[in-house]
């Protein structure tokens, strides 16, 4: 989304990072998916009976179907900024299939949860518009990591181009995110501890979590002061720093909602809690720590051999 709208949008301001956008989307669905797969019973059966089970009536048919194309996609993309000599005005319509793609990715995988009305605590309309902005931070925030990563984080090895980006109109970008983002998570935070919905119950033990907490005034609340703070926002240690904070507060916004969730039992007997506990496995999290090596693999690999910050 990050790099199909800095094609359509951005103009020549955004050349310096674009190639490294689209390659950084690819580095993350490798690992996003791969783990996805592993978590099946039978990881490469899927690989042909998903796509030719012709289930339409499924959501999670159509995620894969648009993940599919959209691999296809910013391969396409990929190989005709590897060649040189492109404007924005060239990749438009590039630019806008994947950006239909990427939208319609996230905002499947958003309706997935959010037309579960057993789950009040998922159940919701926005849940899908929450999705997508929490994607374009997420993207913001490893555009701003990533790349200072690729110059071993010396400002002074980065391309004039890049740092005119960094200092100028990417920090207003990543605070607006934040700022939207942040605005989700306390909307849903003041309905779910004013609702009567059975199922809501899980707010009030929800705000009171450490995790939640460290997400809010941590994770998005002070990334949000430095990168709106004149004395800060353009300097490069706070930017990764900002990056840093904002990508682990997103792990742990999806991690509450995923287990939030759940956390209420469907059907209660007189044995039932009213809240479930609940601590992922080891084998739960060596997946996250699969997810995230191969993701990291990917995109050495790219930078290493794909020349990402040449044109710059």
């Amino acid at each position: 989304m990050v790099a199909a709208l800095a094609i359509l949008f951005g103009g020549e301001a955004f050349r310096p990072i674009v190639k490294r956008t689209v390659w950084l989307a690819l580095a993350g669905l490798a690992g996003g998916v791969a783990v996805l797969m592993l978590e099946l019973g039978h990881p490469l059966r899927a690989l042909w009976a998903i796509p030719t089970s012709f289930a339409f009536s499924s959501p999670l048919y159509w995620k894969v179907l648009f993940i599919t194309f959209y691999v296809i996609s910013l391969l396409v993309l990929l190989a005709r900024l590897i060649k040189g000599n492109w404007s924005p005005q060239s990749l438009r319509l590039n630019a806008i299939i994947i950006l239909v793609l990427a939208l319609g990715v996230t905002a499947i995988a958003g309706m997935v949860y959010g037309s579960q009305s057993f789950r009040p605590f998922w159940a919701s309309g926005d849940i899908p518009v929450a999705f997508i902005f929490e994607s374009l931070l997420g993207g913001l925030a490893f555009i701003y990591f990533f790349t200072y990563l690729a110059y071993a984080f010396d400002p002074a090895a980065m391309p004039e181009g890049v740092k005119r980006l960094f200092e100028g109109r990417l920090p207003d970008l990543f605070a607006l995110a934040i700022f939207v983002h942040l605005l989700f998570v306390l909307a849903r935070l003041a309905n779910g501890l004013y609702g009567n919905v059975e199922g809501l119950q899980v707010w009030p033990h929800l705000a009171t979590s450490p995790l939640f907490l460290a997400e809010i005034f941590i994770g998005l609340l002070l990334p949000l002061f430095l990168m709106l703070y004149a004395g800060t926002r353009t300097r490069p240690g706070i930017q990764v720093l900002s990056a840093l904070l904002v990508m682990n507060a997103l792990l742990i916004s999806r991690y509450e909602y995923i287990i939030g969730g759940q956390l209420v039992p469907l059907f209660k007997g007189s044995w039932a809690p009213d809240l479930l506990t609940y601590t992922p496995s080891l084998t739960e999290w060596l997946l996250l720590l699969v997810a995230i090596f191969l993701s990291n693999a990917v995109n050495a690999f790219g930078e290493l051999t794909l020349g990402l910050g040449k044109e710059a």
